[in-house]
């Protein structure tokens, strides 16, 4: 039947159709084809992708954790989902991006999963909402997923039985059986992830890059290898100090899921990055016979067992295997050349810039401080100082950098500042123009340019180093002073020698008393040695150790104590003793260093013997003439 003959009978049923019908099956005819194209393109496109959320079948136990999964078959890698709120339960972490594919009647198709991992809160049955994609200008969502939650008492029995099975002669995974491989028993139960939230990023775009350790047996692993993030900057966030376990189920099998290291990764230059393997070391006990024991894990950094104490039970073998992580690779964009303002730095995030000056009234030679502080989120580990247009009568130092961020978050949130010391020879009034710095904005895909305003200084025509002059001679008179007094003492204790000489040579037969030694010196490296002691300690303990001994030093050097025992006082002290500008700023960077390694958690790449080493110099070329310290 054609389109003419279906419309044909119509026209004896309405008079208007019959001058009309003419006209509406031309129409009809011209657009039907176009509509009908745009209908097959619609339910094609709609039909290559499919998108569905993925629970657990059995009921979960309240108090443990789940993985939700949002699948999407043949679908783009970039397509981002947008997860719904989890209601009902507590978000643990996510999502986690995993790639693969399916076998058809066509060939292969690509898998991309999201996977979130939230533990279940309460007894009930819950909805967990679909996700939602967007598809050629179109939102696609998953489907709606039921969640059912039992107590640990309606568990119960469940997990007895389950127990009593797992620990029987057939299905022990501590009981090795007759004949069982246990390198494949191994590989089944004690494996190693890397997961990453993006593969995809911008330069100086964070990733979140975390290492985890899943297990069943009796283990005793140790990381041998660190992964070497080579093209990012790397913050940590958890480690292995930190004692994160949880439990996932994988396969219908719960596994305690150990937190080996969890990092913010910023990259520094476009390009293909792999991150590299993580390589653990593992000792596996297994049962001769049935027992029924709980597997507990171990995880240490450094090799495990050289020390030859290892021991095992009776009835028992042990297997050692190693693990490593499967290899990742991120692509790093480069940042948009269109629009990019000229002097950009490579600022990635979101900030809010200010400026001040921390004493706007100065004397001359009176030492100020500019201050110019970020904030908001983003790299700010690879924020470098903002320039600043010094007039030539003001002379600048070497710029101090002081972070207060949030390390919990992704990217970092929080501040940075930037204080510049300076001094000023020539009375006046001065203005600093106001202070820019352009961003790039990953939430808008834009860049962004950001201005202080201007900041005004006012030198006296009085001159400081007069005041430091009278000072000085203030601190000789007290110092003549103090002579006065301790040669005083010394002629009091010469007459006493005097007299107790005369007294033992008098009685030559009493017991005479021992010498006195004198104290042995104590030289520059046998005060670090408990730094050396500590070079293989965790970072804090090192870094807190040396710390210690440092300021110790200079602070009996610079007869520093109590309130006056901070950097800016002691800057002060070796300026008025003249110590060496090098010698001042390699003492300054030690303590910096120290100072991150026990604040901040950073990864920190520098070699501890060479920190050590430059401590050492450092306390050995600060000269300081006799009468302006005290002896160490």
């Amino acid at each position: 039947m054609t389109v003419k003959s279906w419309f044909f009978p119509l026209k004896y049923f309405n008079p208007f159709f019959n001058k009309s019908h003419t006209i509406l099956v031309r129409l009809f005819m011209k657009k039907g084809a176009n509509i009908f194209t745009f209908l097959l393109i619609s339910i094609g496109i709609h039909a290559q992708v499919s998108f569905k959320t993925m629970v657990p079948q059995q009921p979960i136990i309240a108090g443990e954790s789940f993985q939700v999964q949002y699948i999407i078959e043949d679908g783009d890698k970039s397509m981002n989902v947008r997860p719904p709120l989890f209601n009902n339960f507590r978000f643990v972490s996510g999502p986690n991006f995993y790639m693969g594919s399916v076998s058809t009647a066509k060939g292969q198709k690509p898998l991309r999963n999201a996977v979130y991992t939230l533990e279940a809160i309460r007894p009930g049955k819950f909805i967990i909402q679909g996700a939602a994609i967007t598809i050629n200008g179109k939102v696609l969502r998953s489907n709606d997923a039921l969640v059912v939650v039992i107590s640990k008492e309606e568990a119960l029995p469940a997990d007895s039985s389950r127990d009593n099975k797992e620990n029987g002669i057939n299905t022990s995974v501590y009981f090795l059986q007759p004949g069982e491989n246990p390198f494949d028993k191994i590989k089944q139960n004690l494996f190693v992830k890397l997961m990453v939230d993006k593969q995809s990023c911008f330069v100086g775009e964070p990733v979140l890059a975390t290492f985890k350790l899943y297990s069943r047996l009796e283990s005793k692993s140790a990381i041998i290898k660190n992964p070497g993030f080579y093209g990012f900057t790397a913050y940590d966030i958890e480690n292995l100090s930190d004692k994160q376990v949880a439990k996932e189920k994988i396969n219908g099998k719960i596994f305690d899921v150990h937190t080996i290291r969890k990092v913010q990764l910023y990259p520094l230059q476009p390009g293909v990055f792999t991150i590299d393997a993580m390589q653990v070391k593992n000792k596996v006990e297994f049962s001769h016979s049935p027992v029924n024991k709980k597997a507990e894990q171990e995880i240490i950094e450094g090799v495990s067992g050289n020390n030859g104490n290892d021991s095992k039970a009776e009835g028992t073998d042990i297997v050692e295997t190693e693990i490593i992580t499967l290899p990742v690779t991120v692509r790093v964009k480069p940042l948009p050349a269109k629009n990019q303002p000229i002097g950009f730095e490579g600022a990635i995030g979101r900030f809010s810039i200010a400026a001040l000056m921390t004493k706007d009234n100065l004397a001359k030679n009176e030492e100020g401080f500019f201050e110019i502080t970020l904030s908001g989120k983003g790299n700010f580990i690879q924020l470098s100082p903002p320039a600043v247009q010094w007039p030539a009568e003001i002379e600048s130092f070497e710029t101090i950098v002081q972070d207060n961020l949030n390390k919990n978050t992704i990217p970092l949130t929080g501040s940075r500042t930037f204080r510049y010391p300076f001094v000023c020879t020539v009375p006046g009034s001065y203005q600093f123009p106001g202070i820019k710095i352009s961003f790039f904005d990953t939430d808008s895909n834009n860049y962004k340019t950001i201005t202080t305003n201007a900041v005004g200084l006012l030198v006296r025509n009085e001159d400081k180093k007069n005041n430091v002059i009278e000072e000085h001679k203030t601190s000789i008179a007290k110092n003549a002073e103090k002579a006065a007094r301790i040669a005083g003492v010394i002629v009091v204790c010469l007459v006493l020698l005097i007299l107790v000489y005369w007294i033992f040579r008098k009685n030559p037969t009493e017991k005479k008393l021992p010498e006195q030694q004198e104290p042995a010196l104590i030289s520059i490296r046998d005060l670090l040695d408990p730094a050396y002691a500590a070079i293989s300690a965790e970072n804090k303990k090192f870094y807190t150790v040396l710390h210690g001994i440092v300021w110790e030093f200079i602070a009996q050097k610079f007869s520093l104590s109590g309130s006056g025992m901070k950097k800016q006082t002691l800057v002060d002290k070796m300026r008025e003793v003249n110590i060496k500008k090098s010698v001042a700023d390699n003492l300054m960077q030690v303590l910096e260093q120290c100072e991150t390694g026990m604040f901040t958690n950073a990864s920190l790449s520098d070699d501890r013997n060479r920190l050590l080493m430059q401590a050492k110099e450092v306390m050995e070329n600060i000269d300081i003439p006799e009468s302006q310290h005290s002896s160490f």
